[in-house]
């Protein structure tokens, strides 16, 4: 049988229930900060102020209005083009396969700090239950382009 004994006096109980609750104090600050980032980038967008601070997380500003709002029911198995668009998507954590057969919001802004393109530049959310499920920026017409919502490095 192996006995351990120790001595403990009020001030090392009070050290180690200090230490314990300053321990603790930091173990909810950090879950709550990785928490908070996360959530800002996958929470619900189901106000214009969060549809436009979701986008600004990603760098970009855009009028304070939708251009266009569109439902639409996706089909139940994705096809082409959809299948080329969600691999854009899931490349930036995105997933449009999760909104199959569901009914599904997008929302058109008008993008006002594109480098080297003061107009004609469009960010598009789409929204499944109020989550974002897939985004672009894009640009129509001569020189145009289509990319994930990542703000290009310069």
């Amino acid at each position: 049988m192996f006995v351990l004994t120790a001595r403990l006096t009020k001030k090392r109980a009070v050290l180690w229930v200090l230490a314990a609750g300053a321990v603790l104090v930091l173990i909810i600050l950090l879950a709550g900060h990785l928490h908070g980032s996360e959530s800002k980038r996958s929470g619900q967008l189901d106000t214009n102020e969060s549809r436009i601070e979701y986008l600004q997380s990603y760098g970009w500003e855009v009028n304070s209005e939708p251009v266009t709002t569109l439902q639409l029911m996706m089909p139940d198995t994705l096809e082409e083009p959809y299948l080329s668009y969600n691999e854009l998507q899931k490349k930036q954590g995105l997933d449009l396969s999760a909104a199959c057969g569901k009914q599904v919001s997008r929302y058109t802004y008008t993008v006002t700090n594109f480098p080297g393109r003061p107009d004609g530049v469009q960010a598009d959310l789409y929204l499944c239950e109020g989550k974002p499920v897939a985004g672009d920026i894009l640009c129509t017409g001569e020189n145009g382009f289509q990319q994930g919502l990542t703000f290009p490095s310069q």
